[in-house]
C-alpha cells in the first residue's frame, strides 16, 4: 500500500490511512488514557517511538466543537459529489478527481470535516472495480483520487459510513469503554463448577487469576472463582456485549437508512468514460502502472488483479494440487482465515477433513490429503476471541505457536488477526502484533523460504449495534497499523480490505465466496508464482 505514513522524526504529517482516507496529524501532545496492565508495558525506546507515530498517525481530525444537535450533523441525502473536469478526455491509467460536500440535515454546508467515507469506481457490465484514496479538508469538502485503471463507462459511488459526529462517540467508546465486548470462562473440579468473567483488564476490587502469557507477556485476567483453584480453568467463551452504552443524543448518530454507510448522490453526471490505450499497454495494464501506487489492484470480469505482480487463477482444484503438493500450510487466527481453510476443503476433493472432534467453527482443524503429501491445519489466535467455547488447551497465542515451526521452502504460513480486537485501544493491538511480527522474523531468519502471508482486515456491514463494537472506522485503524508494523518484513500481503470495497457485492464480516476465492488465488500465487 502507497502510503505516506508519519516519520518518526517529524513533528506533523500526512497519511492515508487504509481506507485511502488522508488524515492530517501532530505527533506532539498525544494523550492517552492508559489502559489497565498496558500502562506497565516496558517498551523499549525503539517500540516507544513506534508505538507513538502509529498512534499519531491515526489521530482522526475530528474538531472539538462541543455537542452537536442530530439536525447539525452530517446528512448524506442532502450532501453531494461532484466529477471534476467531466467533460475532459480520459484515457486508462489518468487521474479522475471528485469533490465531495457535505451538509447537514437543515441543508446547510458544514464547516469542519472528520466524517468516515468510503469511494470507489466501478463497471457493473465488466464486474470492474477499484477503491479511491480521499483526502479531508477539515472544512466540509473532501476529494476522492481514482485511477482508471480499465476502459469503459465508469460509474463513481461515494458513501458515508459515519458522520464525525459518530466517529467522536467511536473514540471515546475506545478509550473509555474498552469492556464493552465481555468474556467468561468455566472453572471445574470434580462436581464443583462456577463461572466468572474474564478480560484483557479487570477492575482491581476482587482477587483475579492472572493468566497472562509466560512467553509473550500476552495479559489476560479472570475474576478467581470462589471455592476452586486457577488452574481449574477449563475453558473460554464470548460472554456477551454491553448494552445501553449511548444517549438518545449519540443513538442518533447511529441510523440504518440514514446515516450509516448511505450513498452520497453526485449533482451531475456520476460517471465518465475511458478510452484505451495502445493494445500493448492495455495487455500489460497491472504492470505499466504498478509500483507501489495506489490502490493495490481492481477487480475485472470478477477476477482480482495486484498492480505490483501477475496473479494466476487457480480454477481447478487439481491447480491447487499441484502448488500445495509436499507442503505443509499453517493458517493461523480468526473466522475470516477459517473460511480459507473452509473453502479448500470443499473445493479440492482430495484434500480430506480429520476429524479431531473440535467445536464447529472453533477449531483447531486438520486436513490431509495423503497422495499429494499436503497437511493444512487451522487454528484459532489467542484471547481476546469472540468464539462460544474454546477450551484453555487450545487457547494459544499465535507468536507461541510460529516459535514451534522449524519452517523450509515446503512451509506455508498464513495469518489474519484483526476482528476481536476492535473494540480495545490500540495498543492491545499493537503488542499482539509485535509479538507476532517479532515470531516471523525468527522464523525467517532461520528459514528463509518459508512462505508467510498476511490477511489484513476487510469492510463489513454495519447497523447501529454493530457500529459500536464492529464499525469499519475500528478495522480500518487496525487494517492501517497491520501494513505499517509488517512493511519491509518479508511477509506477502492478501489486501482483503480492498477486495471487500471494490467488490459490488454487500460488505460481509465473512465476504462471499466469489470474494474468497480470489484471496485464494492471491495467497497461491506467492506460494506458486507464475515462472518469471
Amino acid at each position: 500500500m502507497s502510503s505516506q505514513y508519519l516519520d518518526h522524526e517529524t513533528a506533523s504529517a500526512t497519511f492515508i490511512d487504509s481506507g485511502g482516507q488522508f488524515v492530517f496529524s501532530q505527533v506532539t501532545g498525544i494523550s492517552r488514557n492508559p489502559y489497565c496492565g498496558y500502562e506497565h508495558q516496558t517498551l523499549s525506546s525503539r517500540e516507544r517511538l513506534e508505538e507513538d507515530s502509529l498512534l499519531a498517525a491515526l489521530q482522526w481530525q475530528v474538531p472539538n466543537v462541543g455537542p452537536v444537535p442530530f439536525l447539525k450533523s452530517t446528512d448524506p441525502s442532502s450532501s453531494y459529489f461532484v466529477i471534476l473536469n467531466s467533460a475532459a478526455f480520459f484515457k486508462v491509467g489518468s487521474q479522475l478527481e471528485v469533490l465531495v460536500h457535505v451538509q447537514d440535515f437543515q441543508r446547510k454546508p458544514k464547516k469542519y470535516g472528520g466524517d468516515y467515507l468510503q469511494a470507489r469506481i466501478h463497471s457493473p457490465k465488466l464486474q470492474a472495480g477499484a477503491v479511491g484514496r480521499v483526502v479531508d479538508y477539515q472544512n466540509g469538502f473532501y476529494k476522492v483520487f481514482f485511477t482508471l485503471l480499465w476502459p469503459g463507462r465508469v460509474k463513481v459511488s461515494i458513501s458515508l459510513v459515519h458522520p464525525s459526529e459518530g466517529i467522536r462517540v467511536l473514540q471515546n467508546l475506545q478509550e473509555e469503554k474498552p469492556d464493552r465486548v465481555y468474556f467468561k470462562s468455566l472453572f471445574r473440579s470434580g462436581r464443583i463448577s462456577e463461572t466468572t468473567e474474564c478480560n484483557v483488564c479487570l477492575p482491581g476490587s476482587l482477587p483475579l487469576c492472572n493468566f497472562t502469557d509466560v512467553y509473550t507477556g500476552e495479559p489476560w485476567f479472570c475474576f478467581k472463582p470462589k471455592k476452586l483453584p486457577c488452574s481449574s480453568r477449563i475453558n473460554h467463551f464470548k460472554g456477551g456485549y454491553l448494552k445501553g452504552l449511548l444517549t438518545a443524543a449519540e443513538n442518533a448518530f447511529f441510523q440504518s437508512g440514514v446515516n450509516i454507510k448511505m450513498p452520497i448522490n453526485s449533482s451531475g453526471p456520476d460517471w465518465v468514460t475511458v478510452i484505451p490505450r495502445s493494445i500493448k499497454e492495455t495487455n500489460n495494464l497491472e504492470l505499466s502502472q504498478g509500483l507501489g501506487t495506489y490502490p493495490s489492484g481492481y477487480y475485472y470480469k470478477n477476477q482480482w488483479r495486484p498492480r505490483k505482480f501477475k496473479m494466476r487463477q487457480f480454477n481447478d482444484p487439481d491447480n491447487i494440487t499441484e502448488c500445495l503438493q509436499r507442503k505443509v500450510v499453517y493458517l493461523f487466527g480468526d473466522s475470516t482465515i477459517r473460511q480459507w481453510f473452509e473453502y479448500l476443503t470443499t473445493f479440492v476433493p482430495d484434500l480430506v477433513e480429520f476429524n479431531l472432534g473440535s467445536p464447529k467453527n472453533v477449531g483447531p482443524f486438520l486436513a490431509v490429503d495423503q497422495k499429494h503429501n499436503i497437511l493444512l491445519k487451522y487454528r484459532c489466535h489467542g484471547p481476546p476471541i469472540r468464539f462460544t467455547t474454546v477450551f484453555s488447551n487450545d487457547l494459544r497465542y499465535v507468536a507461541n505457536e510460529l516459535n514451534g515451526i522449524v519452517g523450509g521452502k515446503n512451509t506455508v504460513v498464513a495469518i489474519a488477526v484483526w476482528s476481536h480486537f476492535s473494540t480495545f485501544p490500540l495498543e492491545v493491538y499493537i503488542r499482539r502484533l509485535r509479538n507476532i511480527r517479532r515470531a516471523v522474523v525468527q522464523l525467517l531468519d532461520r528459514s528463509p523460504k518459508t512462505v508467510v502471508v498476511i490477511r489484513t482486515a476487510n469492510a463489513q456491514e454495519l447497523g447501529p449495534e454493530v457500529s459500536l463494537f464492529n464499525s469499519d472506522w475500528y478495522n480500518f485503524q487496525l487494517d492501517t497499523i497491520l501494513r505499517k508494523m509488517f512493511s519491509g518484513v518479508g511477509v506477502y500481503l492478501v489486501d482483503a480490505w480492498e477486495m471487500t470495497l471494490a467488490h459490488y457485492l454487500p460488505h460481509k464480516l465473512h465476504p462471499d465466496e466469489v470474494i474468497v476465492k480470489n484471496q485464494l488465488d492471491m495467497f497461491l500465487s506467492f506460494v506458486c508464482p507464475l515462472e518469471s
